[in-house]
């Protein structure tokens, strides 16, 4: 039996926080007192002294392309490396994603990405899969699915042009059906395709970078909100809107909202903190991701949203590129999209918090860590220090002041779009399960280690109407 103790830290749960001790089992919490006694733990246990820092659950990154096979290359964190930049920003589970190949099976997809994780993957993970046509078999598909452990599906209401799309509204509101009756959550790309097509013909500029925003305007994820945030409403099913990009998305959500609709919102570091003027520089295809960078003031509304909790989720969209790979093309349609992020989240969020004094650290292990569990069916066995939840911990520095930059993070994409921006707060120990994965700047993670984690009830996410 493996044990570990953890002394005098100041334990944070979404729910309460307080100085406490934590004794750990094999991988799971057993105990959390005021005081636990070293003499009291038996011979063989481990003892870290926590003064000064704060235990978090483990960072749950929601929205990850780790080894993505895309446009005739491969992203450049693969799983090895995914897990090892995740690790070192005290992400412990990331849920990441799987193609759907149209060929009748969506459990062979989900089972063929769940086996190439499992011998790669250094941390835990859970998975969304997409769908990308209604077929006949669907509701077979669909309960398979289910019976596997992944209960998420994954649409767009973009990427006609590579088949992602489903175009038709009755094939579309009928998949939504057939996933209330399995009792699968739904999560959208939403940008709507025609918007973009018609952006992309009325465009007389140079294709450079900087006309990402304008090829796909934020009236094309407004769009795309409203069309699948229609029919869940026709449907009274909950949604999940990934990567809120834009103030016009907002509204749309807030619109909806009043109408009764409950959908869970998910945006990323990107775009709270960066805004299109990233896109102009010489360096600008690095910042190409989909949906594009926005202006300043979409940034601040999305901030504001968050503070309010009209978002309930920050992920990543963790998907990396080398330089290389991004600078290989100066026009915005064949920049391949994505930046990293995992490593970056928390330390960015965190400083978020500190900086606004609206709300604290309870508040970011929320969005982080304690939402995601319960929106996509983790919790408590993630996202929560309780008696029994998985001892995936974060020892975390609040007061470590530090400078992002392409030197001192880990993703094999060889930069951080974060870069030169000073943040509060770092991971100084990872657990997974009890086992150290980082700890003292040193990568400690086996690839092979990380676990497949099923997902339970689904769609737990509480929306916050104003």
């Amino acid at each position: 039996m493996s044990r570990l103790l953890i002394q005098n830290g100041l334990i944070v749960d979404t729910e309460w926080t307080r100085h406490a001790d934590l004794l750990i089992e094999d991988g799971t919490v057993v105990r959390i007192a005021n005081e636990i006694d070293e003499r009291t733990v038996g011979e063989g246990c481990e003892i870290i002294h926590a003064e000064g820092l704060c235990i978090l659950p483990g960072i749950i990154d929601a929205h990850t392309h780790y080894h993505l096979e895309s446009r005739g290359t491969v992203t450049a964190d693969s799983f090895e490396e995914g897990s090892k930049a995740a690790s070192y920003g005290g992400v412990t589970t990331v849920i990441d994603f799987a193609d759907d190949d149209k060929k009748g099976s969506l459990a062979a997809c989900a089972k063929r990405r769940i086996e190439e994780m499992g011998a790669a993957m250094a941390i835990d993970y859970s998975l969304h899969q997409g769908v990308y046509e209604l077929r006949p078999t669907l509701r077979e598909e669909l309960a398979e699915l289910k019976e596997l452990g992944v209960k998420v599906i994954k649409l767009f209401t973009t990427y006609k042009n590579v088949g992602y799309m489903v175009e038709n509204r009755d094939e579309l509101k009928e998949i939504f059906a057939l996933c209330k009756e399995a009792g699968i959550l739904i999560s959208v790309h939403c940008e709507d395709d025609a918007t973009i097509v018609e952006a992309e013909k009325a465009y007389q500029g140079d294709w450079g970078p900087a006309s990402h925003a304008v090829l796909r305007p934020a009236t094309a994820e407004a769009k795309g909100i409203e069309t699948v945030g229609t029919i869940a409403m026709e449907l009274d099913m909950p949604l999940y809107v990934v990567h809120l990009s834009s103030r016009a998305g907002l509204e749309m959500v807030r619109h909806l909202r009043s109408k009764g609709l409950r959908v869970i919102v998910e945006t990323t570091p990107h775009y709270l903190f960066l805004d299109k003027s990233k896109l102009e520089g010489e360096d600008g295809a690095l910042y190409v991701m989909t949906p594009p960078l926005r202006e300043t003031e979409d940034c601040k509304a999305l901030q504001e949203a968050v503070l309010n909790g009209e978002i309930q989720i920050i992920a990543t969209d963790h998907c990396s590129f080398t330089k290389e790979q991004k600078l290989n093309s100066r026009d915005s349609r064949t920049i391949l999209p994505g930046i990293p992020g995992s490593e970056e989240l928390l330390s960015l969020v965190y400083t978020f918090a500190a900086k606004s004094g609206r709300i604290g650290i309870q508040q970011v292990v929320n969005l982080l860590s304690t939402a995601p569990a319960k929106a996509f069916g983790l919790y408590p066995r993630k996202g929560a220090i309780r008696v029994g939840s998985d001892a995936d911990l974060v020892l975390f520095d609040p007061d470590h002041a530090w400078k992002i930059g392409d030197h001192n993070i880990h993703s094999a994409s060889g930069y951080s779009a974060y870069r030169g921006n000073s943040v509060l707060g770092k991971a100084v120990m990872t657990y997974l399960r009890g086992r150290l994965v980082m700890g003292d700047s040193i990568y400690l993670g086996i690839p092979g280690n990380g676990m497949f984690v099923p997902q339970e009830s689904v769609g737990r996410g509480k929306t916050i109407m104003h």
